[in-house]
């Protein structure tokens, strides 16, 4: 199947970057929090407060890393955010461009090509697409960028490579 040229430009936003991470989320590596590291940092450091006669620093430090990493998983989003905001990238116009052979963008601070080749599988969510990389890496595009027609031929590029893969 061979798909049109098709050349878009967006703003890497506030709200691009918000449908970004909670479009991703449940697709990525980290979708379930990890409790249970805060959980056994915390025991650990409560158990060197009240049960060892050594200085009390090394258990007060390890609670307080623990009080800080469920912290980190509960503002997970407002702080990947602000970090992405605090970036060079944060709101410089990108240009997509899709090819019959890749997906490339570019920004003035970065340009990334993705061969269709390495696209391991697109996972469709409510608001865009999931590229993902045989490398194991992630890329999100956003629906409202292109049209649906564009969208259904990802997807269907995407499952016809499988259908020629899984058929020799």
């Amino acid at each position: 199947m061979t798909m049109q040229n098709f050349t878009t430009k967006f703003n890497l936003s506030r709200d691009y970057l918000a449908e970004c991470f909670d479009q991703s989320l449940p697709y990525g590596k980290n979708a379930k929090p990890n409790y249970v590291f805060p959980a056994v940092l915390f025991a650990s450091g409560m158990s060197l407060l009240f049960f060892t006669g050594e200085p009390k620093l090394i258990g007060s430090i390890l609670a307080a890393l623990a009080v800080l990493e469920i912290f980190h998983i509960w503002y997970r989003r407002a702080w990947w955010l602000a970090r992405q905001m605090l970036g060079r990238s944060a709101d410089s116009e990108v240009t997509l461009i899709i090819t019959d052979t890749e997906i490339r963008t570019h920004s003035p601070y970065a340009q990334t090509t993705l061969l269709w080749a390495d696209i391991e599988r697109v996972i469709e969510t409510d608001l865009g697409l999931i590229l993902v990389a045989k490398s194991g890496g992630q890329q999100y595009l956003s629906k409202s960028l292109f049209s649906s027609e564009l969208t259904n031929d990802i997807i269907t590029i995407n499952q016809d490579r499988d259908r020629l893969t899984n058929s020799t």
